[in-house]
């Protein structure tokens, strides 16, 4: 898993072939879930969900979200994503199309003042404090990124015992 740290991404992502099929590997999870505890693991139809116990957690914690398809007879193909829980993950969406929407409001307000010749400053003022309230909360999605690196790699680790101490 090697990505650029020049790369503006919240949710890394990755693809892995393997040559076996979908199934074998879906059973590996499914053996794991009951012959270890360092990690939780969830299978539903070809979706897999790695993610460290509760008393582990912390609010950036992230989860590995596979989803191993069938690729011909013999083979098949692993997407994963990592993302932090996916309810921090709505709430974080939803603040950012939060202030995505009061930019939106205030700068049609600006302009309504502005054709009016009205005074607009007040609006301009609030437009530019949520361009700042944006970078805020992007980097704060940054942060919580870098500071869950290692249980990332954990994941990652966790994830390629899985598969390649099975497929030989």
């Amino acid at each position: 898993m090697s990505i650029n740290k020049q790369d503006i991404v919240l949710r890394p992502r990755f693809k892995k072939l393997l040559n076996k099929r979908n199934i074998f590997y879906l059973e590996q999870f499914k053996l794991a879930k009951t012959t270890q505890n360092k990690f939780i693991v969830s299978v539903i139809d070809d979706h897999v969900f790695l993610k460290l116990p509760k008393d582990k957690q912390q609010f950036w914690s992230p989860q590995l979200h596979l989803e191993i398809n069938e690729d011909g007879e013999k083979t098949s193909i692993l997407y994963g994503v990592f993302g932090p829980n996916p309810t921090v993950w709505t709430m974080f969406m939803f603040l950012h199309f939060l202030v995505a929407g009061l930019f939106i409001a205030f700068a049609i307000w600006a302009y309504s003042n502005w054709s009016l010749d009205n005074s607009y400053s007040v609006q301009l003022g609030v437009m530019f404090l949520l361009v700042v309230l944006w970078f805020v909360l992007y980097f704060a999605g940054r942060i919580g990124k870098d500071s869950s690196k290692e249980e990332m790699h954990d994941l990652y680790d966790f994830m390629n015992s899985i598969i390649e101490e099975k497929s030989n």
